[in-house]
């Protein structure tokens, strides 16, 4: 693991400068006043923890070694006079160099070695929701929504490759002041082996269609899934697919009646997915198969008019991707479900511009895209303009995000276009999130 002098000591190891009103005297020449880093690396050489180079230089653009990090780390472990906070810090950093510090002659006890097994995070998430919908006759449907949503993300270490991973979400509904059911529900949890160019997890996770962006599913399951490889990278998943997050839009087009019948009875998916991906550089190109075999699709992911339809979805997909520079990136994608005989393609061209980063305040990212959604092949598409209630549309979309203060950020997105019957369909869309 190397990583930047800079990036190392601001990022991971700034002790004693954050409580500093005034930095101190800078003894280094290739760091001038209005570096981003000035401040944190005139303090850290005041401390003692950096000492740069003999020609009176810093070098903050060349690789370090973990043994010459573990060095740093040893020097601000020797320190006296920290905050908790920097301490815990210190004690982190202890933990995850403890071999190099060992062979270095410095002691890390047991506590260190175990600091922060269990770490929280989480984010509060305000979204507002507003659809205009024709209808036949040329009058239009109104939906607004405005939906509050706490996310608190445990992650547990076993050793050094498993970890556990989990997510519990409350949700309430601002304008009935309604809670989801008045409880926190588990909404994943799976144990994560990684070790180099191999991944295991087990449990129920995360199901993202990587190979077109989130153009088939964003959702979860419950199983297993394998990933091996290094610039290209094979993905196999098995398991179940709950429907019940689903059945807004399984119940839309269709026999509603039927349709909810049968997925009373069969209300989760087998599921099986293979996904290769490959981005050594600029380029990215992904290809993915997913089979789902359940009762609930015999009236709706397939032969609608007939009753006698398959109970299979059998969906690929491909995407492709070229990132020009630090700022615009061009993603395509194009996907099938190869059981049904309506709404059974989907396709998605975006260009995007810049991104934001939570951390850093100011940075800003903006994207232009056209869609097309067919609900029999994107069953859960990761678009919030496109939920899952409000597919068989076409149109263009066009957003923008912006980091206001460190760890808060912002979104708005608009989609203008029509569903599949030619009548007109908006969605504006916008998004508050503070991350901590």
């Amino acid at each position: 693991m190397k990583k930047t002098l800079v990036s190392a000591l601001t990022t991971a190891l700034v002790v004693g400068a954050a409580s500093t009103t005034f930095a101190a005297a800078n003894p280094f020449s290739d760091v001038p006043a209005d570096h981003w880093a000035y401040d944190a690396v005139s303090q850290l050489a005041a401390d003692g923890v950096i000492e740069g180079y003999g020609d009176t230089t810093f070098r903050g653009n060349q690789n370090i070694t973990r043994y010459e990090m573990a060095q740093m780390i040893a020097k601000a472990m020797a320190k006296s006079d920290v905050s908790a906070a920097d301490k815990a810090l210190i004690d982190k950093l202890a933990a995850e160099f403890s071999d190099e510090l060992g062979n270095l002659g410095v002691r890390v006890s047991n506590l260190e070695r175990n600091a922060d097994k269990v770490k929280w995070t989480g984010e509060a998430r305000y979204t507002y929701t507003s659809t205009r919908d024709e209808q036949n006759d040329g009058s239009q449907v109104k939906d607004n929504a405005d939906k509050l949503q706490l996310r608190l993300f445990p992650t547990a270490e076993i050793n050094q490759n498993w970890h556990v991973k989990a997510r519990l979400t409350a949700k309430t509904d601002i304008s009935s002041d309604k809670g989801d059911d008045g409880n926190v529900k588990l909404t994943y949890v799976y144990a994560d082996g990684q070790y180099k160019n191999f991944d295991v997890k087990l449990g129920k996770m995360p199901l993202y269609s990587v190979a077109d962006d989130g153009l088939v599913l964003d959702d979860f399951f419950s199983g297993a899934q394998v990933t091996f490889g290094k610039d290209l990278k094979t993905t196999l998943e098995a398991g179940r697919w709950n429907l019940e997050d689903a059945n807004n839009h399984i119940n839309g087009y269709n026999d509603a009646t039927e349709t909810y019948d049968n997925l009373q009875k069969d209300s989760a998916a087998n599921y099986q997915g293979i996904e290769l991906n490959y981005a050594p550089s600029k380029l990215r190109l992904g290809a993915a198969y997913r089979h789902f075999n359940s009762d609930a699709f015999t009236k709706v992911a397939n032969y609608s008019n007939d009753t006698n339809g398959s109970d299979d979805a059998n969906i690929w997909s491909v995407g492709a991707g070229y990132k020009f520079d630090h700022n615009w990136d061009l993603f395509g994608a194009f996907a099938k479900n190869e059981e049904a005989d309506n709404n059974n393609t989907s396709h998605n061209i975006q260009l995007s511009y810049k991104g934001t980063d939570i951390a850093n305040k100011g940075t800003w990212g903006a994207y232009a895209a056209y869609r097309y959604l067919g609900q029999n092949v994107s069953l859960m598409p990761t678009y919030d303009t496109a939920h899952i209630a409000h597919l068989n549309e076409k149109g263009w979309e066009v957003g923008a995000a912006y980091v206001p203060f460190t760890n808060v950020y912002t979104a708005v997105e608009y989609f203008d276009g029509k569903n599949f019957a030619g009548n007109d369909a908006k969605t504006l869309f916008g998004r508050v999130s503070f991350f901590f």
